[in-house]
């Protein structure tokens, strides 16, 4: 099994014609994707590499059935996007795009709750996979393998290289979820879809520092993870007052410190590494 996205997931990409749309729509198709549609205004009637392009989104559900959208449209456009998405009433949106700003993603993402029916992952992300089966986004599909592990991150980069780590063990589903102020899917919406998945047989949680995302999630993993988990938090060496990276990694004080995730998560029964690397000791230690 897997996480919201599966071997039967039909994507639409919006900005297929784009060279960002268009080089990631070649990587998902030979990673094994389904990829039916794509979407630019305009560009009705054309095909990419034999996947047919249409101006709506509307369009391309109803013609092609999709059931996931990868949005790689530039920031301006991307709240149109998303809630067109929304209105199509597809079940899963992949916003890629980074730079929206905030209030863009805070519209569209009352937009989606208020409509009730799409799931948003992102802005500023790297999508999701379920190796063997499907990817929706940019993670690189040939660094790991279909396994018991969820993952859940902030980051990016950080996926890739816990993927690559533990590519022995393998992953039921990796989720990027954004580093942004706003986002849609949260570490708690990811750690409650791996604690419900029965192929999922431990997690790894990957944050960093700012905000309080990480508390809150341990908190969650307290009361309701009963899979074991082990964390990770970048910017132990980050200074106080600046942003680092992803929009919302500042520190104030000693609200949003890596130190005081890290207690946190401990405090919840999380294992937490003091790297990369060593996190995925942790894990390998737990599956034994």
């Amino acid at each position: 099994m897997s996480v919201w996205l599966d071997k039967d997931s039909r994507i639409l990409v919006q900005g297929i014609t784009g060279s960002e749309g268009t080089k990631h729509t070649r990587r998902m198709v030979a990673s094994g994707s389904q990829v039916v549609a794509g979407v630019t205004p305009g560009k009705g009637g054309q095909k990419v590499d034999g996947i047919p392009v249409f101006n709506s989104v509307p369009d391309g559900v109803a013609a092609t059935g999709a059931d996931v959208a990868v949005v790689f449209v530039p920031p301006r456009f991307a709240k149109a996007a998303v809630i067109e998405t929304v209105d199509a009433g597809v079940p899963l949106c992949v916003v890629i795009t980074e730079g929206i700003p905030v209030q863009d993603t805070a519209q569209f993402f009352q937009h989606a709750q208020n409509a009730g029916g799409t799931r948003i992952i992102g802005p500023n992300c790297p999508g999701i996979i379920s190796p063997g089966q499907s990817n929706a986004g940019i993670i690189p599909s040939d660094i790991t393998a279909s396994g018991p592990i969820g993952l859940v991150s902030k980051s990016g980069t950080l996926t890739y290289q816990m993927m690559y780590e533990l590519r022995d063990l393998g992953f039921s589903t990796a989720i990027g979820v954004g580093g942004d102020p706003v986002i849609g899917t949260t570490h708690i919406d990811a750690l409650a879809a791996f604690e419900a998945d029965p192929a999922t047989q431990a997690i790894v949680m990957i944050g960093e520092i700012g905000g309080d995302a990480e508390e809150r999630a341990a908190a969650y993993i307290a009361a309701k993870v009963t899979k074991p988990v082990v964390g990770y938090v970048a910017g132990f060496t980050a200074p106080e007052g600046k942003t680092m990276g992803h929009a919302g990694a500042i520190v104030s004080g000693s609200s949003g410190t890596a130190a005081a995730k890290q207690a946190a998560l401990e405090a919840a029964g999380v294992r937490v590494g003091k790297t990369p690397s060593e996190a995925a000791g942790l894990m390998r230690a737990l599956l034994g």
